[in-house]
């Protein structure tokens, strides 16, 4: 956003107890007019998070007296990206911004959720973004550990690499993100814009938005023991629009 001429920044609150409100204010320009305070956690019963308050409460007796909002992120370990960050500056921009928002989660019941207009991808130009989707003990991540760690250890090229899995692992749902580039990787949230989508669980085309973030022009990879023939009964309609408009597809038939 600095890049297209916003007057916007960050200020990252390292020690939050006990919160030293003369280093907040050494850091903060004095022409600061709106502040979103985001906290990574619920008060129910509260009118505000921790951080929030604490930043409302240094402003109680200061010249200063910008608008101040609070967000949460984070919650139910959902990933927080570029987008939802530019989603909190839009809201800062409005006549009157929403207060006690949260980012991160489609929250339809008290409607907090900011809205995501777009989603950008922050990653370095050159970068090969990849997904895998498998079931918990099917040799998905662990193959994918060592992918990366050759990749690491082997080329001149950075790596990262990112697993998500539920607490069961045996036969549970598991998401690999792998990255790699010539060019430093300093993204720390998870694939979104991918090059490269595969699945080897055939049931989740059905249950999961598999090709979500998949580049055009990208690959998606299906593992399933459907003959040619069959794919045009067996794969929903929207997959083979995507795949269609966007997207080249392979099917292989790798028993696990």
């Amino acid at each position: 956003m600095l890049g297209k001429g916003e007057k916007v920044g960050l200020i990252k609150v390292r020690l939050y107890r006990p919160f030293s409100r003369q280093y907040f204010l050494d850091v903060l320009p004095k022409t600061v007019k709106k502040i979103a305070v985001l906290d990574r956690t619920k008060e129910p019963g509260s009118v505000g998070e921790p951080l929030y308050l604490d930043v409302k409460g240094i402003f109680y007796d200061s010249d200063m007296k910008p608008i101040i909002v609070g967000g949460r992120y984070g919650l139910g370990s959902k990933d927080t990206i570029p987008a939802h960050i530019i989603a909190v500056f839009e809201n800062l921009k409005m006549n009157n911004p929403k207060n006690n928002f949260t980012i991160g989660i489609d929250d339809d019941v008290t409607n907090s959720s900011l809205e995501v207009k777009e989603f950008v991808d922050t990653s370095p130009p050159g970068t090969i973004s990849c997904k895998f989707w498998g079931l918990g003990s099917d040799g998905t991540v662990g193959a994918n550990k060592m992918a990366i760690k050759i990749i690491g250890d082997n080329t001149p090229l950075y790596a990262q690499a990112y697993f998500a899995y539920d607490s069961k692992k045996s036969g549970g749902t598991t998401v690999s993100h792998l990255r790699f580039g010539k060019t430093p990787i300093k993204s720390t949230y998870s694939v979104y814009h991918a090059d490269y989508v595969s699945c080897h669980n055939r049931t989740y085309i059905y249950h999961y938005d598999i090709l979500k973030g998949l580049k055009k022009g990208g690959t998606f990879v299906l593992n399933c023991p459907w003959k040619e023939s069959e794919l045009d009964e067996k794969i929903p309609g929207d997959i083979k629009k995507y795949i269609k408009d966007n997207n080249q597809v392979y099917i292989i038939n790798e028993p696990n």
